[in-house]
């Protein structure tokens, strides 16, 4: 069978290449009833246009750069595995593709951007990993260079739905704030919160969910507040302070946080009724051993940011632009810990 290209098509519809076209890249010039007629025939006769001949047309690469961040472990770095590849199928929808690099710190970070836009030729960019003071943002925005960051711009004076650049992120305190309001319905009244050191603006938005619920509910904070580095054995030794503050359940901004100060609690308390433990990220460890944990709309995260890009680069002013800022809901995934091997529970 004959594969079909833009001349069969437009000779067996009976319209012009052009219209075929601009079904294809700009569909609001053309009539609702041979739109829809152009793409069913499209869908039936699986045509898919030169990406050549598309990057003649647009002037563009159809490429985007992200950075591949450094992997702190196993456990949290599956999120970013589960964004990346969310990331690419919301790409290739869009036509587009997308190129990775490395770069040690947010300076090498910057060095690869002037290299690859020379290089690679490439559209734009997503970030990830915003934080206080980021120079990746600064630097895009001075250059007029195409980007949209997973993670809100974080300032201490800045409303984030002000800002010069398009980002989507997911409410992490709206997270918290459910997780404690959780255990607070289970009749906890003294619960710790393990998060990161100060200043990193995820792990504060965690925080000051737990704190906001906490405050509502006229239960204390003081001395149930641990900042650590992120990983089980921290979580662990953060766990044993907690309890000996008095806590009887702990949130955590990470499921690697969590699953240290999971296997704390089962040394010290029994198996309990309702989850007294509950992580961040929903990862499929937290999954596998039944730990209770706030799981991110990565997939909706990724499309959105994708669509947002896209839609800066057409430049199509006719359609609805997609929201410029965008924060997500996460959803709490409740558990109860499974047993396991040796002792019963998680080591």
């Amino acid at each position: 069978m004959a594969k079909t290209t833009l001349v069969s098509l437009a000779e067996s519809l009976g319209v012009s290449r052009q219209t075929i076209s601009n079904v294809i890249n700009a569909p609001h010039r053309v009539k609702p009833e041979t739109r829809e007629r152009v793409e069913h025939a499209i869908a039936e006769s699986g045509y898919r246009p030169s990406a050549a001949a598309r990057q003649l047309r647009t002037r563009r690469s159809m490429n985007l750069g992200i950075r591949m961040m450094p992997v702190v472990d196993g456990i949290n770095g599956s999120i970013l595995d589960r964004f990346l590849h969310a990331l690419t199928e919301a790409a290739q929808e869009e036509g587009y593709r997308l190129t990775l690099f490395s770069a040690a710190t947010d300076d090498d970070e910057v060095r690869q951007y002037e290299d690859l836009l020379n290089v690679a030729d490439l559209d734009g960019f997503v970030l990830t990993g915003t934080h206080h003071g980021d120079q990746r943002t600064a630097w895009l925005l001075e250059n007029e260079v195409p980007f949209a960051s997973f993670g809100r711009p974080w300032s201490d004076t800045e409303d984030p739905f002000t800002s010069l650049h398009p980002w989507v992120d997911v409410d992490g305190g709206a997270g918290t704030e459910q997780a404690t309001r959780l255990l607070i319905d289970q009749g906890h009244t003294a619960i710790g919160f393990i998060g990161w050191p100060a200043g990193s603006g995820a792990g504060d938005d965690r925080r000051d969910g737990w704190r906001r619920a906490l405050q509502a509910a006229g239960l204390p904070a003081d001395q149930l507040d641990l900042r650590v580095f992120d990983g089980v054995p921290a979580g662990a030794r953060a766990a044993e302070q907690v309890i000996a503050a008095g806590a009887t359940a702990v949130v955590c901004a990470s499921d690697s946080l969590a699953l240290g100060a999971l296997s704390t609690f089962r040394s010290r308390y029994p198996a309990p009724a309702s989850p007294d433990v509950i992580g961040f990220d929903d990862t499929p460890v937290a999954a596998a051993v039944g730990l209770s944990s706030i799981a991110q709309p990565i997939e909706d995260a990724a499309r959105h940011i994708i669509r947002v890009l896209a839609h800066t680069l057409s430049g199509d002013a006719a359609n609805g632009r997609p929201d410029k800022h965008l924060l997500l809901t996460p959803t709490l995934a409740q558990r109860f810990p499974h047993p396991l091997a040796g002792d019963g529970w998680l080591a």
